[in-house]
């Protein structure tokens, strides 16, 4: 009962509590540069996007941790976690200063992911693992498309994603290292469609 308590309270924190970092958020010594109007919305939307997909990994993580059996993999997913609640923080601040608002369907798509996580982790370690690795890997091309879509005077976000992208191929490494299965493809192409509309109605909601 007291581990269904903490992971309903982590689960409550990731979608309406503010995050914390601990970490210097990288765009704290840049200063901010005047946006257009649309500049500025096409900047929130896209950071947006990067806070809910931050709100989906605390979830996928939590989901996996809790069905991973081997002791390495369970730490790794939870470290891994640890540092996307500050990616999360990075964001939320960040959307805020570019007069923004989170994502409305936060909280269904932290239930989505969750129930997620707990799948791939109940499928076996090596493939939990591997759908971590996979899910970093196209997180880290979706930052990629993300810094060359972000206005190009809008250092502070740029700063925050290019942080995001060298820690989300890290965690990728990590999970490889740790023997990860690789996922046939359709399961990636399904990733993709997924993440595809994910994104498309974050930018917008």
């Amino acid at each position: 009962m007291d581990k269904l308590i903490t992971e309903f309270d982590r689960a409550l924190r990731t979608v309406f509590a503010p995050a914390a970092s601990l970490r210097p958020h990288p765009d704290a010594e840049l200063a901010e540069t005047e946006l257009d109007s649309a500049a500025r919305r096409h900047a929130a939307g896209l950071m947006r996007v990067n806070h809910c997909g931050e709100v989906c990994a605390q979830a996928l993580y939590q989901g996996q941790a809790l069905t991973a059996r081997d002791d390495k993999a369970r730490e790794a997913l939870r470290q891994a976690a640890h540092e996307e609640v500050e990616h999360l923080a990075w964001t939320e601040r960040r959307i805020a200063e570019l007069g923004g608002r989170q994502s409305l369907l936060n909280p269904l798509w932290y239930a989505g992911s969750l129930a997620m996580g707990v799948t791939a982790g109940l499928i076996g370690d090596r493939w939990n693992l591997g759908f971590l690795a996979e899910t970093e890997r196209q997180v880290g091309e979706h930052l990629a498309s993300h810094l060359q879509a972000l206005p190009s005077e809008d250092a502070r976000s740029r700063a925050i994603v290019s942080q995001m992208h060298i820690d989300e191929t890290q965690h990728a490494e990590m999970a490889v290292t740790l023997g990860a299965a690789e996922l046939p493809l359709p399961a990636k192409a399904a990733m993709r469609a997924m993440s595809k509309v994910m994104t498309s109605l974050s930018y917008r909601i």
